[in-house]
C-alpha cells in the first residue's frame, strides 16, 4: 500500500475533527434511501441541499481496483445491471444505473464534489480498504471520515494502517463488548475507536438503552444509531442522549432535529 504508514493505534478520542460538530449529528444513510437513489451523486446532492453535512455510505472494489460507492456485492437489487461488483470492471459497473437513472459513482468523485460533507464509510469488503486509505492520504481527507466495518478485524486494521488520524467505529464485536460493559460485566473493549454505531435493536435484543449510552460516554465514545425512519423512535432515542441518527427519511429527520432546535445547517 502506498503512503499509508503503519502508527501505534492510539484512539482519535472524541477530540477528531469528524465528530467536531454539535450533537446530536444528523446522518444520511445512504443519502436518504427513501427516495430510491441509494448510494448516487443525485441522492447525496439532495441530501446536502436539505443541509445534511453527514453522509453513510458503503464501498466496494471493482475487478481492476475501483473504489465505488455501493451497499450490495451485486448489481441485481437496485440497478439495471447484475452480477458481483467484485467480477466486473468499473466500465461494466458504470453501465448500470440505479432504479434505471443514475450511475453508480466513484468514492473519489463523491469525495471531491462535496467538499463540505463528512463521510461514514462502511468497508463492505476486505479488498476495499487499502484502495481507501491511499485515497483518503492522496486527498488529505482524514479529517473528514470515519470508517466502520461489521468486521471488528477489518476496522483494527484500519487502525494500524492509518493510524489516530482515522477515525473507526467499533466494529459487531466491539459493540458487543460495549453492551457487556453497560450490564456491568467485565467484557474486553477493543481499543482505538472513537464511536459505537449501533441498530436500536438487534433481532429481540435491545442494543441502545440509558446504560449502553452511559457506558460509552464514561469511556469517550459517541453513540450513533441507525437506521431510524421512525419519528417516534428518532425522538426516543435523542431522549435517551444518543449522538446521533442515522436515516433513510431526511425530511422526517430534519424535522425533529428542527423542533428540538439541534438542527444546523453547514
Amino acid at each position: 500500500m502506498t503512503n499509508v504508514r503503519p502508527t501505534d493505534g492510539r484512539s482519535p478520542g472524541p477530540a477528531h475533527p469528524f465528530l467536531a460538530h454539535p450533537t446530536p449529528l444528523a446522518f444520511a444513510h445512504r443519502g436518504g434511501a427513501a427516495s430510491g437513489l441509494e448510494n448516487t451523486h443525485a441522492a447525496f446532492a439532495r441530501a446536502a441541499e436539505l443541509g445534511y453535512r453527514y453522509m453513510e455510505t458503503d464501498v466496494h472494489t471493482t475487478a481492476d481496483g475501483a473504489l465505488v460507492a455501493f451497499h450490495d456485492a451485486t448489481l441485481d437489487r437496485t440497478t439495471d445491471g447484475s452480477g458481483p461488483i467484485a467480477g466486473l470492471s468499473l466500465t461494466e459497473v458504470r453501465r448500470a444505473r440505479v432504479a434505471g437513472r443514475e450511475p453508480i459513482p466513484l468514492f473519489a468523485d463523491l469525495l471531491r464534489s462535496l467538499p463540505h460533507v463528512r463521510w461514514n464509510i462502511d468497508v463492505k469488503a476486505a479488498a476495499a480498504l487499502v484502495p481507501l486509505l491511499e485515497l483518503l492520504e492522496r486527498e488529505d481527507a482524514w479529517d473528514r471520515v470515519c470508517v466502520g466495518s461489521f468486521e471488528e478485524a477489518r476496522v483494527a486494521r484500519a487502525r494500524a494502517l492509518a493510524g489516530p488520524r482515522l477515525l473507526t467505529s467499533l466494529g459487531t464485536g466491539g459493540a458487543l463488548a460495549l453492551r457487556m460493559r453497560a450490564y456491568r460485566l467485565p467484557w474486553r473493549l477493543p481499543r482505538g475507536a472513537g464511536c459505537a454505531q449501533v441498530p436500536e435493536r438487534h433481532g429481540r435484543i435491545r442494543v441502545v438503552d440509558r446504560a449502553f449510552v452511559r457506558a460509552a460516554h464514561a469511556r469517550g465514545l459517541q453513540v450513533h444509531v441507525w437506521t431510524v425512519n421512525d419519528r417516534a423512535r428518532a425522538e426516543a432515542l435523542l431522549n435517551l442522549g444518543v449522538d446521533g441518527i442515522m436515516t433513510d427519511h431526511l425530511e422526517m429527520l430534519r424535522e425533529v432535529f428542527t423542533e428540538r432546535g439541534a438542527w444546523i445547517r453547514g
